[in-house]
């Protein structure tokens, strides 16, 4: 019976991510007594979503030409590249079938951050790795990811032992089941990248040359602070949540008021979750064009809690292309602004969305209480109009060369 509540309650969270959370009423809601098979659900979501070629975000009435052009950053990727070339030949045939998928394979576009229970995810887990393989697989994330974004994502499969052990011992869950994927050909010249999907982390990650393109990457937890077994004092996401609070805080009572969305912070409010590659979104709340210096300095400072899980170098790369679009650059909430508020932001320029969403419980056991929560967050970052998976990058490299 736990187990069946649990999945019928992620199955609300993510409103069968067909609508916003600001749409979901209590009519959506499956009963309890209805035998769905929710797996068979998540996967006719992926199928629905996949009948339409990707697209990506866009807002309704603005378009941009040469965004992403192709260009040298002067920031090398070859540790990034000799890495995963080291990974792939550690596997044995087997694994190399089942984790090597083409460039432009509609792999990239099958994550969900649900657990493993009720969505099948592709490539190899850690759980089915040797010891030497594992080592291999972190690596790759070293090199792609900066020391922050590393202890990050260890920190986030952490927590999915916490909840197996606050499950009594449900196999859904585990620190091990994140699954890799590699497209194309490690290259230091032709495009290609690599995926992690698990519950609450999953990281997409292109390479052409020596630029790099790490979105969409879904970054969440729950129990954000864990108080008993193996890992207790884990601890996540203190410093997206305080400094997005305190942010929206330092504005002045006029900009809090063209911030804020809703006051009332009832649902779960991420928008561009998993099956959301074609999305139409508009900004919306406070430019931050009219802010003082210090807040320009402050929104830029939050952005950077999100672009910093890049590998150094690239990261700063991120950052110049987010300051030269920073005048069209928007700020959202929803909720209030107390010291324990439960809150979303929303940060949305051309060239990138961040989502951060305080979510209802769902994996610890007897704590739902129909509300958001401090001890269950999303976050979300991905590349506007069109360049999520590098798949801009993509088009312009295949026009050029003819594949």
């Amino acid at each position: 019976m736990q187990k069946t509540l649990l999945i019928i309650l992620i199955v609300i969270f993510f409103g069968c991510k067909q609508k916003s959370s600001q749409e979901v009423s209590n009519s959506d809601e499956p009963k309890a007594t209805e035998a769905k098979d929710w797996k068979q659900h998540f996967a006719e979501m992926e199928i629905n979503a996949l009948k339409k070629p990707y697209r990506g975000i866009f807002t309704e009435d603005e378009t941009y030409e040469n965004l992403f052009p192709i260009q040298v950053t002067g920031v090398t990727t070859k540790p990034i590249v000799d890495a995963a070339r080291t990974f792939l030949s550690s596997l044995n045939t087997d694994q190399l079938m089942r984790i090597r998928f083409d460039i432009n394979d509609e792999e990239w576009r099958k994550w969900c951050n649900v657990d493993n229970g009720i969505y099948d995810k592709q490539g190899i887990s850690l759980k089915e790795m040797t010891a030497n393989e594992k080592n291999e697989a972190f690596s790759l994330m070293q090199v792609s990811l900066s020391a922050k974004g590393l202890q990050l994502s260890k920190d986030i499969m952490k927590t999915d032992q916490t909840l197996k052990e606050l499950n009594n011992g449900s196999s859904d869950y585990d620190e091990e089941l994140y699954f890799f994927t590699v497209m194309g050909e490690p290259s230091e010249t032709e495009p290609w990248g690599w995926q992690l999907d698990g519950h609450h982390l999953v990281i997409n990650y292109f390479v052409l040359g020596d630029q790099v393109v790490m979105s969409p990457v879904f970054m969440g937890a729950e129990p954000i602070i864990t108080t008993t077994g193996k890992y207790k004092g884990n601890t996540l996401f203190q410093d997206e949540q305080n400094l997005g609070l305190a942010f929206m805080r330092s504005l002045s009572a006029d900009e809090q008021i063209k911030a804020t969305i809703s006051k009332s912070k009832i649902n779960n409010n991420n928008v561009a979750e998993a099956n959301k590659d074609n999305l139409n979104l508009n900004y919306e709340g406070l430019n931050v064009s009219g802010l003082s210096t210090s807040g320009k300095e402050g929104i830029l400072d939050l952005v950077y809690q999100y672009i910093s899980n890049m590998r150094e170098g690239h990261e700063q790369i991120k950052m110049e292309e987010v300051k030269s679009h920073l005048e069209n650059t928007w700020f959202s909430w929803v909720g209030d602004t107390s010291e324990d508020a439960v809150f979303y932001y929303r940060i949305h320029s051309p060239v990138l969305l961040i989502e951060f969403d305080h979510q209802r419980v769902i994996g610890v056991p007897n704590t739902d209480d129909g509300k958001p929560s401090r001890n269950h967050i999303h976050t979300v970052v991905r590349t506007p109009n069109g360049n999520d998976y590098g798949k801009d990058l993509l088009r312009q490299h295949l026009e050029k060369h003819h594949h």
